[in-house]
């Protein structure tokens, strides 16, 4: 399942290059082709969660995935990804 990050950053490269995004989930790679500025903390958030997609999807990753993300660990990522959502949301309305 695509993350709504990546639906996002899908929208800012077809908005920049008129054309079908790349089939890729490789947050930081897609940023990066659709011209989207990222601070560092951005950039390290984008592939936290590219790590997470590709450890969710893989059962020799979800062992040390799940010990990873305790309840206060997993509500500070989604509080980061919301407003990391909100930020791109917001990018997109404006470059219209």
């Amino acid at each position: 399942m695509e993350s709504i990050i990546e639906k996002l950053l899908k929208a800012h490269f077809v908005q920049v290059n008129n054309t079908q995004p790349p089939f890729s989930h490789n947050l930081l790679k897609l940023a990066e082709m659709a011209n989207v500025e990222l601070d560092e903390g951005q950039e390290d958030l984008l592939d936290l969660i590219t790590s997470f997609n590709i450890r969710a999807r893989y059962p020799d990753y979800k062992l040390d995935f799940y010990q990873k993300c305790t309840k206060k660990y997993a509500e500070e990522q989604i509080r980061n990804i919301e407003e990391l959502r909100k930020w791109l949301i917001q990018k997109l309305q404006t470059s219209s």
